[in-house]
Protein backbone atom coordinates (compact mmCIF):
# COMPACT_ATOMS: atom_id res chain seq x y z
CA UNK A 1 0.00 0.00 0.00
CA UNK A 2 2.84 2.34 0.96
CA UNK A 3 4.48 1.66 -2.38
CA UNK A 4 1.23 2.52 -4.16
CA UNK A 5 0.84 5.80 -2.23
CA UNK A 6 4.47 6.67 -2.96
CA UNK A 7 4.00 5.94 -6.66
CA UNK A 8 0.85 8.06 -6.82
CA UNK A 9 2.58 10.89 -4.97
CA UNK A 10 5.50 10.74 -7.38
CA UNK A 11 3.16 10.86 -10.37
CA UNK A 12 1.27 13.85 -8.93
CA UNK A 13 4.50 15.73 -8.24
CA UNK A 14 5.73 14.99 -11.75
CA UNK A 15 2.43 16.20 -13.27
CA UNK A 16 2.64 19.35 -11.18
CA UNK A 17 6.18 20.06 -12.35
CA UNK A 18 5.15 19.37 -15.95
CA UNK A 19 2.22 21.77 -15.70
CA UNK A 20 4.44 24.43 -14.10
CA UNK A 21 7.10 24.05 -16.78
CA UNK A 22 4.51 24.12 -19.56
CA UNK A 23 2.99 27.31 -18.12
CA UNK A 24 6.43 28.95 -17.89
CA UNK A 25 7.22 27.97 -21.48
CA UNK A 26 3.88 29.31 -22.71
CA UNK A 27 4.40 32.63 -20.91
CA UNK A 28 7.96 32.80 -22.23
CA UNK A 29 6.73 32.19 -25.78
CA UNK A 30 4.08 34.91 -25.47
CA UNK A 31 6.67 37.31 -24.11
CA UNK A 32 9.06 36.39 -26.94
CA UNK A 33 6.39 36.96 -29.56
CA UNK A 34 5.45 40.33 -28.05
CA UNK A 35 9.10 41.41 -28.29
CA UNK A 36 9.42 40.41 -31.95
CA UNK A 37 8.70 42.73 -34.85
CA UNK A 38 8.09 41.00 -38.19
CA UNK A 39 9.44 42.96 -41.17
CA UNK A 40 8.38 41.97 -44.70
CA UNK A 41 11.14 43.32 -46.94
CA UNK A 42 12.94 42.90 -50.24
CA UNK A 43 15.91 40.54 -50.08
CA UNK A 44 19.16 41.92 -48.59
CA UNK A 45 17.57 45.34 -48.19
CA UNK A 46 18.69 46.25 -44.68
CA UNK A 47 22.03 46.13 -42.91
CA UNK A 48 22.01 43.13 -40.52
CA UNK A 49 24.26 45.11 -38.17
CA UNK A 50 21.47 47.66 -37.77
CA UNK A 51 19.04 44.96 -36.67
CA UNK A 52 21.46 43.87 -33.96
CA UNK A 53 21.92 47.49 -32.90
CA UNK A 54 18.15 48.00 -32.77
CA UNK A 55 17.67 44.93 -30.56
CA UNK A 56 20.46 46.04 -28.23
CA UNK A 57 18.99 49.54 -27.88
CA UNK A 58 15.31 48.60 -27.57
CA UNK A 59 15.06 44.95 -26.56
CA UNK A 60 12.91 44.21 -29.61
CA UNK A 61 13.98 41.43 -31.97
CA UNK A 62 13.34 41.80 -35.72
CA UNK A 63 12.27 38.79 -37.75
CA UNK A 64 12.75 39.44 -41.48
CA UNK A 65 10.78 37.70 -44.22
CA UNK A 66 11.44 38.58 -47.86
CA UNK A 67 9.59 38.94 -51.15
CA UNK A 68 10.80 39.43 -54.73
CA UNK A 69 8.05 41.60 -56.19
CA UNK A 70 5.47 44.14 -55.09
CA UNK A 71 2.74 41.89 -56.42
CA UNK A 72 3.89 38.90 -54.36
CA UNK A 73 4.02 41.09 -51.26
CA UNK A 74 0.52 42.44 -51.94
CA UNK A 75 -0.98 38.96 -52.37
CA UNK A 76 0.59 37.63 -49.15
CA UNK A 77 -0.64 40.56 -47.07
CA UNK A 78 -4.10 40.44 -48.62
CA UNK A 79 -4.40 36.75 -47.74
CA UNK A 80 -3.69 37.69 -44.12
CA UNK A 81 -2.02 34.44 -43.13
CA UNK A 82 0.99 36.11 -41.51
CA UNK A 83 0.96 39.03 -39.05
CA UNK A 84 3.49 41.36 -40.64
CA UNK A 85 4.18 44.48 -38.59
CA UNK A 86 5.95 46.45 -41.32
CA UNK A 87 6.30 46.03 -45.09
CA UNK A 88 8.29 47.85 -47.79
CA UNK A 89 6.14 48.44 -50.90
CA UNK A 90 6.99 50.77 -53.76
CA UNK A 91 5.10 53.96 -54.65
CA UNK A 92 2.33 52.67 -56.92
CA UNK A 93 1.74 49.65 -54.69
CA UNK A 94 0.97 51.93 -51.75
CA UNK A 95 -1.89 53.38 -53.79
CA UNK A 96 -3.15 49.88 -54.49
CA UNK A 97 -2.85 48.78 -50.86
CA UNK A 98 -4.68 51.90 -49.65
CA UNK A 99 -7.52 51.25 -52.07
CA UNK A 100 -7.78 47.67 -50.80
CA UNK A 101 -7.78 48.84 -47.15
CA UNK A 102 -4.63 46.88 -46.36
CA UNK A 103 -2.79 49.67 -44.55
CA UNK A 104 -3.01 51.31 -41.12
CA UNK A 105 -2.56 55.11 -40.98
CA UNK A 106 0.55 56.37 -39.20
CA UNK A 107 0.15 57.87 -35.74
CA UNK A 108 2.27 60.99 -36.23
CA UNK A 109 2.34 61.65 -32.48
CA UNK A 110 4.48 58.52 -32.07
CA UNK A 111 6.70 59.21 -35.07
CA UNK A 112 9.91 61.19 -34.60
CA UNK A 113 12.34 62.23 -37.33
CA UNK A 114 10.14 62.71 -40.39
CA UNK A 115 11.63 66.20 -40.72
CA UNK A 116 14.93 64.48 -41.56
CA UNK A 117 13.35 63.38 -44.83
CA UNK A 118 14.02 65.82 -47.68
CA UNK A 119 10.88 67.87 -48.55
CA UNK A 120 11.15 66.70 -52.17
CA UNK A 121 10.48 63.13 -50.99
CA UNK A 122 7.53 63.94 -48.72
CA UNK A 123 3.87 64.54 -49.56
CA UNK A 124 4.11 62.81 -52.94
CA UNK A 125 1.10 61.94 -55.05
CA UNK A 126 1.02 58.25 -54.14
CA UNK A 127 0.59 59.13 -50.42
CA UNK A 128 -0.32 62.74 -49.73
CA UNK A 129 0.93 64.05 -46.37
CA UNK A 130 2.57 60.66 -45.78
CA UNK A 131 -0.52 59.37 -44.06
CA UNK A 132 0.62 55.77 -44.48
CA UNK A 133 4.27 55.73 -45.49
CA UNK A 134 7.76 56.55 -44.24
CA UNK A 135 10.27 56.97 -47.13
CA UNK A 136 12.96 54.27 -47.04
CA UNK A 137 15.00 54.38 -50.28
CA UNK A 138 14.66 55.89 -53.73
CA UNK A 139 16.32 55.42 -57.06
CA UNK A 140 16.12 55.45 -60.82
CA UNK A 141 16.20 53.22 -63.87
CA UNK A 142 19.16 53.79 -66.13
CA UNK A 143 21.87 52.49 -68.44
CA UNK A 144 25.03 50.77 -67.21
CA UNK A 145 27.91 50.62 -69.69
CA UNK A 146 31.47 49.31 -69.80
CA UNK A 147 34.00 51.90 -70.95
CA UNK A 148 36.24 49.17 -72.41
CA UNK A 149 33.96 48.89 -75.42
CA UNK A 150 31.37 51.68 -75.11
CA UNK A 151 31.93 55.44 -75.07
CA UNK A 152 29.88 57.59 -72.70
CA UNK A 153 28.59 59.66 -75.62
CA UNK A 154 27.04 56.51 -77.15
CA UNK A 155 24.63 55.79 -74.28
CA UNK A 156 23.30 59.10 -72.99
CA UNK A 157 19.79 58.59 -74.39
CA UNK A 158 17.33 55.71 -74.65
CA UNK A 159 17.19 55.95 -78.45
CA UNK A 160 20.88 55.14 -78.65
CA UNK A 161 20.23 51.59 -77.43
CA UNK A 162 18.77 50.87 -80.88
CA UNK A 163 22.16 51.52 -82.54
CA UNK A 164 22.95 48.47 -84.77
CA UNK A 165 26.52 48.42 -83.43
CA UNK A 166 25.10 47.15 -80.12
CA UNK A 167 23.88 43.89 -81.64
CA UNK A 168 23.64 41.14 -78.99
CA UNK A 169 25.11 43.51 -76.40
CA UNK A 170 22.33 44.67 -74.06
CA UNK A 171 21.05 43.05 -70.87
CA UNK A 172 17.53 44.07 -69.80
CA UNK A 173 16.08 43.78 -66.31
CA UNK A 174 13.08 41.46 -66.40
CA UNK A 175 10.38 43.98 -65.47
CA UNK A 176 7.33 44.80 -67.58
CA UNK A 177 6.76 48.34 -66.31
CA UNK A 178 10.45 49.26 -66.62
CA UNK A 179 11.06 47.86 -70.09
CA UNK A 180 7.77 49.21 -71.45
CA UNK A 181 8.57 52.42 -69.58
CA UNK A 182 11.85 53.29 -71.28
CA UNK A 183 10.33 52.39 -74.67
CA UNK A 184 7.53 54.88 -73.95
CA UNK A 185 9.90 57.59 -72.69
CA UNK A 186 12.09 57.14 -75.76
CA UNK A 187 9.51 58.95 -77.89
CA UNK A 188 8.12 61.28 -75.25
CA UNK A 189 5.20 59.23 -73.90
CA UNK A 190 4.23 58.80 -70.25
CA UNK A 191 5.19 55.65 -68.34
CA UNK A 192 1.59 55.70 -67.08
CA UNK A 193 -0.09 56.09 -70.45
CA UNK A 194 -3.55 54.63 -70.91
CA UNK A 195 -3.37 55.18 -74.65
CA UNK A 196 -3.43 51.77 -76.35
CA UNK A 197 -1.91 53.16 -79.55
CA UNK A 198 1.07 54.46 -77.58
CA UNK A 199 1.46 51.11 -75.83
CA UNK A 200 1.35 49.17 -79.09
CA UNK A 201 3.89 51.58 -80.61
CA UNK A 202 6.20 51.05 -77.62
CA UNK A 203 5.92 47.29 -78.07
CA UNK A 204 6.86 47.61 -81.76
CA UNK A 205 9.86 49.70 -80.77
CA UNK A 206 10.92 46.95 -78.38
CA UNK A 207 10.53 44.35 -81.13
CA UNK A 208 12.95 46.35 -83.25
CA UNK A 209 15.39 46.39 -80.31
CA UNK A 210 15.46 42.57 -80.23
CA UNK A 211 18.67 42.10 -82.28
CA UNK A 212 20.56 44.13 -79.68
CA UNK A 213 19.19 42.28 -76.64
CA UNK A 214 21.59 39.68 -75.29
CA UNK A 215 19.28 38.53 -72.47
CA UNK A 216 16.37 39.52 -70.26
CA UNK A 217 17.18 38.49 -66.70
CA UNK A 218 17.10 39.69 -63.09
CA UNK A 219 19.98 39.39 -60.61
CA UNK A 220 22.17 37.69 -63.21
CA UNK A 221 22.75 41.09 -64.81
CA UNK A 222 25.21 41.94 -62.04
CA UNK A 223 27.36 38.90 -62.77
CA UNK A 224 27.36 39.53 -66.53
CA UNK A 225 28.37 43.17 -66.13
CA UNK A 226 30.91 42.70 -63.34
CA UNK A 227 32.66 39.93 -65.27
CA UNK A 228 32.69 41.95 -68.53
CA UNK A 229 30.41 39.48 -70.30
CA UNK A 230 28.11 42.23 -71.59
CA UNK A 231 28.91 45.86 -72.42
CA UNK A 232 25.49 47.43 -71.67
CA UNK A 233 22.60 46.84 -69.29
CA UNK A 234 19.35 48.51 -68.28
CA UNK A 235 18.78 48.16 -64.54
CA UNK A 236 18.00 50.01 -61.32
CA UNK A 237 20.41 52.43 -59.68
CA UNK A 238 21.02 50.34 -56.56
CA UNK A 239 21.93 47.29 -58.64
CA UNK A 240 24.17 49.54 -60.71
CA UNK A 241 25.89 50.80 -57.56
CA UNK A 242 26.85 47.26 -56.62
CA UNK A 243 28.16 46.58 -60.13
CA UNK A 244 30.23 49.76 -60.19
CA UNK A 245 31.77 48.96 -56.80
CA UNK A 246 33.16 45.69 -58.24
CA UNK A 247 34.23 46.83 -61.70
CA UNK A 248 35.91 50.20 -62.23
CA UNK A 249 35.12 50.14 -65.95
CA UNK A 250 31.36 50.36 -65.35
CA UNK A 251 29.33 53.58 -65.28
CA UNK A 252 25.67 54.49 -64.78
CA UNK A 253 23.63 56.99 -66.80
CA UNK A 254 20.12 58.36 -66.27
CA UNK A 255 19.01 59.63 -69.71
CA UNK A 256 18.27 63.35 -69.58
CA UNK A 257 14.94 62.96 -71.43
CA UNK A 258 13.60 61.05 -68.44
CA UNK A 259 13.31 57.73 -66.68
CA UNK A 260 11.51 56.11 -63.79
CA UNK A 261 11.86 57.60 -60.32
CA UNK A 262 10.82 55.05 -57.72
CA UNK A 263 10.39 55.06 -53.96
CA UNK A 264 10.31 52.22 -51.46
CA UNK A 265 8.55 52.97 -48.20
CA UNK A 266 7.89 51.51 -44.77
CA UNK A 267 4.18 50.96 -44.11
CA UNK A 268 2.06 49.27 -41.44
CA UNK A 269 -0.10 46.46 -42.88
CA UNK A 270 -3.50 45.75 -41.36
CA UNK A 271 -2.04 42.51 -39.98
CA UNK A 272 0.26 44.43 -37.61
CA UNK A 273 0.21 43.58 -33.89
CA UNK A 274 3.27 45.01 -32.17
CA UNK A 275 2.78 48.75 -32.32
CA UNK A 276 5.35 49.72 -29.67
CA UNK A 277 7.99 47.80 -31.60
CA UNK A 278 6.78 49.29 -34.89
CA UNK A 279 7.22 52.90 -33.82
CA UNK A 280 10.48 52.12 -32.06
CA UNK A 281 11.78 50.70 -35.35
CA UNK A 282 10.47 53.55 -37.52
CA UNK A 283 12.04 56.15 -35.22
CA UNK A 284 15.28 54.15 -35.13
CA UNK A 285 15.48 54.06 -38.94
CA UNK A 286 14.71 57.79 -39.22
CA UNK A 287 17.80 58.66 -37.19
CA UNK A 288 20.41 60.10 -39.61
CA UNK A 289 23.27 57.89 -38.43
CA UNK A 290 21.20 54.72 -38.91
CA UNK A 291 19.78 55.76 -42.28
CA UNK A 292 23.30 56.63 -43.48
CA UNK A 293 24.66 53.26 -42.36
CA UNK A 294 21.82 51.50 -44.14
CA UNK A 295 22.40 53.49 -47.34
CA UNK A 296 26.08 52.56 -47.38
CA UNK A 297 25.21 48.89 -46.96
CA UNK A 298 22.34 48.71 -49.48
CA UNK A 299 23.76 51.08 -52.10
CA UNK A 300 20.54 52.91 -52.91
CA UNK A 301 19.91 56.62 -52.42
CA UNK A 302 18.57 57.71 -49.05
CA UNK A 303 15.68 60.20 -48.85
CA UNK A 304 16.94 61.19 -45.37
CA UNK A 305 18.58 64.58 -45.94
CA UNK A 306 20.47 64.52 -42.66
CA UNK A 307 21.71 61.00 -43.40
CA UNK A 308 22.92 62.01 -46.86
CA UNK A 309 25.07 64.70 -45.24
CA UNK A 310 26.84 61.96 -43.25
CA UNK A 311 27.74 59.93 -46.34
CA UNK A 312 31.20 60.23 -47.92
CA UNK A 313 31.45 63.19 -50.33
CA UNK A 314 32.21 60.75 -53.15
CA UNK A 315 28.78 59.18 -52.59
CA UNK A 316 26.54 62.17 -51.86
CA UNK A 317 28.01 64.18 -54.76
CA UNK A 318 27.78 61.33 -57.27
CA UNK A 319 25.26 62.47 -59.89
CA UNK A 320 24.94 58.91 -61.14
CA UNK A 321 22.92 58.09 -58.02
CA UNK A 322 21.91 61.53 -56.75
CA UNK A 323 20.92 63.22 -60.05
CA UNK A 324 20.90 67.01 -60.36
CA UNK A 325 17.70 69.05 -60.21
CA UNK A 326 17.39 69.32 -63.98
CA UNK A 327 17.47 65.54 -64.44
CA UNK A 328 15.03 65.05 -61.56
CA UNK A 329 12.49 67.27 -63.34
CA UNK A 330 12.14 64.71 -66.13
CA UNK A 331 11.78 61.59 -63.99
CA UNK A 332 8.40 59.87 -63.77
CA UNK A 333 6.81 57.90 -60.93
CA UNK A 334 4.70 54.86 -61.72
CA UNK A 335 1.00 55.19 -60.89
CA UNK A 336 -1.24 52.35 -59.78
CA UNK A 337 -3.06 51.50 -63.01
CA UNK A 338 -6.24 49.46 -63.34
CA UNK A 339 -5.90 45.66 -63.39
CA UNK A 340 -7.04 45.68 -67.03
CA UNK A 341 -4.39 48.19 -68.03
CA UNK A 342 -1.66 46.42 -66.08
CA UNK A 343 -2.76 43.28 -67.91
CA UNK A 344 -2.22 45.07 -71.22
CA UNK A 345 1.29 46.22 -70.21
CA UNK A 346 2.17 42.67 -69.14
CA UNK A 347 0.75 41.05 -72.26
CA UNK A 348 2.64 43.37 -74.59
CA UNK A 349 5.84 42.83 -72.63
CA UNK A 350 5.43 39.04 -72.77
CA UNK A 351 4.81 39.24 -76.51
CA UNK A 352 8.08 41.14 -76.83
CA UNK A 353 9.91 38.44 -74.85
CA UNK A 354 8.36 35.73 -77.03
CA UNK A 355 9.24 37.71 -80.16
CA UNK A 356 12.87 37.63 -79.01
CA UNK A 357 12.78 33.85 -78.93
Amino acid sequence: MKKLVAAITTILVFCGLLAFTSDRLAKSQVKSQSNTLTLYNWGDYIDPALLKKFQKETGYHVSVETFDSNEAMYTKIKQGGTSYDLAVPSDYMIQKMKAAHLLVPLDKSKLHGMNNISPQFRNLEFDRHNQYSVPYFWGTLGIIYNDKTVKASQVQHWKQLWNPRFKDSIMLVDSARDVMGFALIRDGDSVNTKNIKQLNAAKKRLDSLTPNVKAIVADEIKMYMIENEAPIAVDWSGEASEMLSQNSHLHYVVPSEGSNLWFDNLVIPKTAKHYKAIYAFLNFMLKPENAAQNAEYVGYATPNEQAKALLPASVRNDKQFYPDAETMKHLQIYNNLSPELIGTYNELYLEFKMYRN
